[in-house]
């Protein structure tokens, strides 16, 4: 089976799973999922006894009947709206309370499409099992955009078979897939509801976001939805010409420089100073210089706008050694994590070119720090960005692990603490690695 914190195949993001115990939604005692959508359902209607969800601090039970609601409560339930995704939800009991969820991309060729039903199936089993107990049905999405001149129903249509694939790999683990959805062009398509006042063949309308039963319970919660994970991932993409090819040619000539400097262990221990009191310097700046708005395009320009070619270039090169980075994570403790978040996205846009693969380093700080303060879902997609760089960065995959198991990051500020203190020397022969192959403290 593919395991939650590695690739699926070779292009597709990894699995990401939220469970239940994961702040992205809060859940409770539901009703029951009831038998697939069916010609005896009245024209409209939502399933017997619907899913639900319990605000903290209420003893009232929020129902989502329908498909159409369980379509808008899709980014409630894992924090952001899943562009070129499949999600899979648990659902447990005779109230069908919703469990443990994943999401996985939507592989791109027939035969992935049909190896990874499978997988889908028992991975959500797994995981549940982990936190108590197996599921007794599952919902199932697809979230695609259609191609330019294309539609809605041709998605639709085209993910069919690999619809039945899910359906068919659950259906032999005894968790029946009560509701697959496909969401595309505004609209949601049933691959379980033959009845056409409910779900018709070209498609029902979504409804207007936040305009649900589950969007106030989640407002009621101060539960706070992330725009889609495509806007998402923007933030932490390298930016283009002209301004990357300035970038490169600066990365180049820190190379150059300290190429020499790491072929002793002294030159190490300055390097890696070096790195940690420009972290520090750097960290100041980002706190004092916050951006004027809340516009995320906005405020990246302005991040961008606060750090150097140079600059840039020596973080990046310096956070490839292990040490350099467990400290810089380790230092962080007790700081606001949002001039620390806003840092190492800027850094994640300026690994350009053929430094495309030292984003890894930046890009795992970058989930931890959104994972330390409270935001999992931003964690989840920096630390699947870091494993698409390099599937085999053991901290990224510590820590996705980490955050799709619900544990306490406590846990590892611990093992942080640790390792404070004074310098640790490198051991000869030791250089930057960005697989953090070589080195002390975290893998």
């Amino acid at each position: 089976m593919t395991q939650p914190d590695r690739e699926t195949h070779g292009t597709q993001p990894p699995f990401s799973q939220v469970n239940s115990d994961l702040p992205s939604l809060p859940t409770g005692p539901v009703g029951p999922p009831g038998p697939p959508a069916g010609p005896s359902r009245p024209p409209g209607a939502g399933p017997e006894r619907p899913p639900a969800v319990r605000c903290p601090g209420s003893t009232a039970d929020v129902s989502v009947r329908g498909p159409a609601e369980l379509a808008d409560a899709l980014p409630y339930l894992i924090g952001f709206y899943p562009d070129d995704s499949i999600v899979a939800v648990a659902l447990h009991g005779e109230r069908g309370r919703f469990g443990g969820r994943l999401r996985v991309g939507i592989p791109e060729t027939e035969k992935e499409r049909q190896l990874i039903a499978p997988q889908i199936a028992e991975c959500l089993e797994v995981s549940s099992l982990a936190h108590g107990s197996r599921p007794d049905g599952a919902l199932v999405f697809f979230c695609k955009e259609p191609a330019a001149g294309a539609g809605g129903k041709d998605v639709m249509e085209e993910l069919r078979p690999m619809a039945q694939e899910i359906r068919r790999a659950c259906g032999e683990l005894n968790m029946p897939v009560y509701e697959l959805l496909c969401l595309s062009d505004g609209r949601y398509y049933s691959y379980c509801c033959p009845d056409s006042h409910c779900c018709g063949p070209d498609g029902m309308p979504l409804a207007e976001p936040g305009t649900s039963a589950m969007a106030a319970a989640a407002a009621y919660a101060g539960i706070r939805v992330h725009g889609s994970l495509r806007e998402m991932e923007k933030r932490l993409i390298a930016l283009g010409p002209p301004f990357a090819d300035e970038q490169a040619r600066a990365l180049d000539a820190a190379g150059s420089a300290l190429t020499h400097r790491l072929l002793t262990p002294d030159g190490r221990c300055r390097v890696r100073e070096e790195t940690l009191a420009l972290a520090e310097r750097l960290m100041e700046r980002f706190h004092r210089h916050a951006p004027a708005t809340t516009a995320e395009t906005a405020c990246d320009a302005h991040d961008d706008g606060l750090l150097s070619h140079d600059e840039a270039a020596v973080m990046i090169l310096g956070l490839q050694d292990r040490n350099t980075r467990d400290r810089a994570a380790a230092w962080m403790e007790g700081l606001d994590v949002r001039p620390a978040l806003r840092l190492w996205r800027a850094l994640c846009r300026r690994c350009v070119g053929p430094y495309a693969d030292h984003a890894a380093a930046v890009l795992t700080l970058a989930g931890w720090v959104a994972w330390s303060g409270g935001d999992a879902p931003t964690a989840r997609v920096a630390l699947g960005r870091a494993l698409r760089t390099d599937p085999d960065y053991r901290f990224a995959q510590l820590l996705h692990q980490a955050c799709n198991e619900g544990l306490d990051p406590e846990l590892l500020r611990q093992c942080l603490r640790r390792g404070r203190g004074a310098p640790r020397d490198a051991e000869p022969g030791e250089g930057p690695s960005s697989s953090g192959a070589a080195g002390e403290g975290l893998p």
